[in-house]
């Protein structure tokens, strides 16, 4: 029996970067959260601990701090690809490299140039791929786009067994936090404005949908999404479903006709799905 060395990559994770361009007395700020994984002829770093092969995490961690002062920071996604063809084509041991950002937003407040709160709603994400032989791939997305409809939600007519206490129903409060990855037929999109119109449509068939399932849902999403934006060939989301339950308020004299829920956060239902062109190029490395 052989032992052998399986797929492999390090790389830094997490690196915080802040960037703010001074226009004058009208600032902007792009705040980061960057991480770069490379894999490569790293087996003898693994085997004999020989480590002419492996730049150092240090130095990715210097890389996109330098790059951010000497290109700006644009769309992440942008951003993401400058820093992969960077590796892999800087350094011959580099085969291959994974970038990933969050974006955080901030909000500029009232009429200051250089005041700004931190918006607590979703996270704008990316994840860009570039190996040597030139071959690239962008998947965006955001993460925590908190979302609610009080009525247009239905659920009934599912499988039952000795264990099922659930009751159907005709009219519930449906809500979700939405994850979402999609990914793009090539690397040269105006992805910022592909990212208004995905999250526009995500919003718009959350809130059109009369939901008869969050199943349901999940796929009016998508399609909405892949209709809204043609440089977009498929998308993943997935769906906690963040469970409303009305209070039983007979105990106080009280009724409560559907006014006064509880809010549970866990356990909860989960709903993950793809929905893809069908004539979508092969995804390659784009998920890994």
């Amino acid at each position: 029996m052989a032992i052998v060395l399986g797929p492999n990559r390090y790389g830094k994770a997490e690196t915080r970067l802040v960037r703010v361009v001074r226009d004058g007395d009208v600032h902007h700020v792009k705040d980061l959260n960057v991480s770069t994984a490379l894999s490569g002829a790293m087996r003898e770093a693994h085997l004999t601990g020989d480590n002419a092969a492996v730049l150092p995490t240090d130095s990715q961690k210097n890389t996109v701090y330098a790059f951010a002062r000497e290109h700006g920071v644009g769309q992440i996604e942008d951003f993401a690809l400058l820093l992969a063809r960077h590796f892999t084509g800087t350094h011959d041991t580099i085969h291959h490299a994974r970038v990933a950002i969050e974006e955080y937003v901030w909000d500029r407040i009232g009429g200051t140039g250089h005041s700004f709160a931190r918006n607590g709603g979703e996270v704008r994400t990316c994840v860009a791929h570039h190996d040597r032989d030139g071959r690239a791939s962008v998947v965006s997305g955001l993460t925590g786009l908190v979302v609610m409809k009080t009525t247009g939600s239905e659920f009934h007519g599912f499988a039952t067994d000795p264990y099922t206490t659930l009751k159907p129903t005709t009219d519930r409060v449906l809500a979700t936090a939405v994850d979402a990855r999609w990914r793009h037929t090539g690397t040269s999109a105006d992805f910022g404005a592909s990212y208004a119109l995905v999250r526009d449509a995500l919003l718009e068939a959350f809130a059109g949908t009369h939901s008869l399932s969050l199943q349901q849902t999940l796929y009016a999403m998508g399609e909405r999404a892949l209709a809204a934006c043609p440089d977009v060939c498929e998308i993943r989301l997935a769906l906690p479903n963040r469970h409303h339950f009305l209070v039983d308020l007979s105990p106080f004299g009280l009724d409560n006709p559907d006014e006064v829920y509880y809010a549970a956060d866990r356990p909860y239902g989960l709903i993950e799905g793809t929905v893809t062109r069908d004539d979508a190029p092969d995804a390659g490395f784009a998920w890994e």
